[in-house]
């Protein structure tokens, strides 16, 4: 898909609406687009032009995290260990969540915005049943777990930390340790 360039002033209004809404997503404020003009200084019918909807600045907002996860499990799907690749990617995936707000609400959100988070979040997905599949063939996970069973599994990991973890500084170690957890209920059992 070819989309027209923006003119510099409608580019450094983008760029600006787009660090504002990361920064009110960080401090765990909702999004509402009259909001984000209010505080880029821009009127609103500019924010709208380029944001339709708050979900469509959500997911604009979440883009970096998703490209990075498929980039990584891309990388991943190199390592000629299963067990390995399929735990650096779920531990980079949990990682993201409990560090990107962004992330959770729009890998859980039935429907997208953007036709750009539907495939990411389908590259995503295909991914990581790739390497669940890898890691299945080769034994090391516990022959009973569904690739669907992954996802909810990985979001409970990810809420554990934000309800459980003592502060912001504390949740990637909370996060590792949960999912070490998680994943040695998942690692077959040597017969």
């Amino acid at each position: 898909m070819t989309t027209t360039p923006l003119r510099k002033d409608a580019a450094r209004n983008w760029q600006r609406i787009v660090a504002v809404a990361r920064d009110l997503v960080d401090e765990g404020t909702p999004l509402q687009l009259n909001d984000v003009a209010r505080r880029v200084g821009l009127g609103v019918g500019t924010v709208y032009r380029h944001f339709p909807t708050a979900e469509a600045l959500l997911e604009t907002v979440a883009t970096p995290s998703l490209e990075a996860l498929v980039a990584h499990g891309e990388q991943a799907l190199s390592d000629t260990d299963p067990w390995r690749a399929l735990e650096g990617f779920l531990l980079r995936t949990v990682e993201a969540q409990v560090s990107d707000p962004s992330l959770s609400t729009v890998a859980a959100a039935a429907s997208d915005t953007l036709p750009r988070t539907t495939e990411l979040k389908q590259s995503l997905s295909s991914v990581g049943n790739t390497l669940l599949d890898r890691a299945r063939a080769a034994g090391t996970i516990r022959p009973d777990f569904a690739s669907a069973d992954l996802v909810p599994l990985m979001c409970g990991v990810a809420y554990a930390v934000q309800v459980h973890s003592p502060g912001r500084a504390d949740r990637l170690a909370t996060a590792e340790r949960y999912l070490a957890t998680l994943l040695g209920g998942l690692r077959a059992t040597p017969r």
